[in-house]
């Protein structure tokens, strides 16, 4: 086997251990809730912690890390990685794991950024928009794999138990990483202002917020689909974890997908995807009384949800690569960024929401982030000539 070839398996597997991580939270909520003697949407904010620490934490990291050599930076991140997530696994109440999931989600961001970037160089270019699908389907992959195991691991043993074997996969990633890794790709330097010079393109603004809207969206159902699916759809806890698995599915087709429309017009397709998105979580409120109508929307849900990852990515580098070299690994992590500003946001609609109204309704409120996704995304279409074709 070529070496590319290893080094790409070994991308999508990181971000199949950081996705397993940021995802199975959602899949152990009801097993955390009954151990700590916490409620439903009170956990729920663990999430929008998670996702806003991200959010934070990952600029500030990528842009002050870009003076030292990208494999160095790389390998500490993961030990800091470790240490969170097996601090995560040990929790034994609410502060220690909300203490944990910060230190873990202040280096996630920054691991995956580094990745795309190493991603990006070892690629052939003619190659790089399927990678870069590949590495996102790792997270899609997370779910399919990593989410329901977690979650029967959970149910028959210990939540514990399920970020212990995340602390294992770590150490497979990490000695993988020291073999594997480039150690010369190129570097621009320059100041911390310049490299956030990239934020005055207005492309890469109105992108940012698309991502941020999308991700909304979505979490706004996702953060808590497992009471989705066993209270408001009647499923039992075996119907569960094979409809979570057959989520991660159709995220990782959604995924792939995504790849095929970034090398066919990329942000140029994506307006009418998410009008697809919208009408469905409409829709998903009445359909909520005829369950396997309601499966099938979600089915597709999870495709719209992933299609925008590699189609916005090659945007923001081929922008950074042409107008803002200094920028590159900043532009490579706006979208782990952006997305978890959303996921903060949609976390924290859904858990307002069924404080305030009932689980039913999540989707009305994730089809208002839609309508705001369309009218960005057509606003970047319009303004940016790349992909075209």
């Amino acid at each position: 086997m070529s070496k590319y070839r290893l080094q790409a398996i070994l991308f999508v597997f990181v971000a199949f251990m950081l996705g397993c991580n940021e995802y199975m939270i959602v899949g152990v909520l009801p097993d955390i809730a009954k151990e700590y003697h916490s409620s439903l949407s009170s956990l729920g904010y663990l999430v929008t912690m998670f996702a806003l620490i991200y959010a934070v934490f990952t600029p500030v990291i990528t842009s002050v890390a870009n003076r030292w050599k990208r494999h160095h930076v790389l390998l500490t991140l993961m030990v800091v990685f470790f240490v969170g997530n097996t601090w995560t696994a040990l929790a034994t109440n609410y502060p220690s794991l909300l203490l944990s999931r910060m230190l873990t989600a202040s280096v996630a961001g920054a691991i995956i950024s580094i990745v795309l970037v190493l991603a990006s160089y070892v690629a052939p270019r003619d190659k790089r928009a399927s990678l870069v699908s590949w590495v996102f389907a790792g997270f899609s992959i997370a779910s399919v794999i990593g989410v329901p195991l977690g979650t029967v691991i959970s149910q028959h043993f210990s939540w514990h138990d399920s970020f212990w074997m995340i602390t294992v996969l770590t150490i497979v990633v990490f000695g993988l990483l020291v073999w594997l890794v480039p150690h010369d790709t190129p570097q621009v330097a320059g100041h911390l202002g310049d490299q956030f010079s990239l934020f005055k393109d207005k492309r890469v603004l109105i992108g940012s917020i698309f991502v941020i809207a999308v991700c909304a969206a979505d979490y706004t159902f996702y953060t808590y689909v497992r009471p989705i699916i066993t209270n408001l759809m009647g499923f039992d806890n075996t119907w569960l974890n094979w409809l979570l698995f057959m989520m991660g599915l159709f995220f990782i087709i959604g995924n792939k997908f995504g790849g095929l429309l970034a090398d066919n017009g990329g942000v140029h397709r994506l307006p009418g995807v998410y009008v697809v998105m919208t009408v469905l979580l409409v829709a998903l409120a009445p359909a909520f009384h005829f369950k396997w109508l309601a499966i099938a929307i979600v089915a597709i849900l999870c495709i719209t949800f992933a299609s925008y990852g590699a189609s916005t990515q090659l945007m923001f580098l081929d922008i950074a690569e042409k107008e803002y070299p200094q920028s590159l690994d900043l532009a490579s992590s706006l979208n782990s960024i952006f997305a978890n500003i959303g996921i903060s946001l949609g976390s924290l609609a859904a858990a307002e929401t069924v404080r305030f109204s009932s689980l039913s309704n999540v989707g009305n409120i994730g089809a208002v982030f839609g309508v705001l996704a369309i009218i960005l995304i057509t606003v970047v279409s319009r303004n940016y000539e790349g992909m075209r074709h």
